[in-house]
């Protein structure tokens, strides 16, 4: 048996509540899904596991780590 991937969200997925970048994807039990950005997919999680088949959420992408450079650049 062979499961596909979901997609990763890109920079093209936008928050259905404000339009901002989506970061979390809600595939809804009645078919078709929901995107949000970080701040109202936490807003609206509670509803949403209630609704939801599968919630995908990429939100930990906000936090960036600083690159260390390579020993030739420094």
């Amino acid at each position: 048996m062979t499961t596909a991937l979901a997609p990763t969200l890109t920079a093209a997925d936008r928050c259905d509540r404000c339009g901002a970048q989506a970061y979390i994807r809600a595939r809804l039990t009645a078919g078709g899904e929901l995107l949000f950005c970080a701040h109202h997919g936490r807003e609206h999680l509670a509803k949403l596991k209630d609704i939801s088949i599968e919630i995908q959420d990429e939100s930990d992408r906000l936090v960036e780590t600083p690159s260390t450079p390579a020993p030739d650049e420094r």
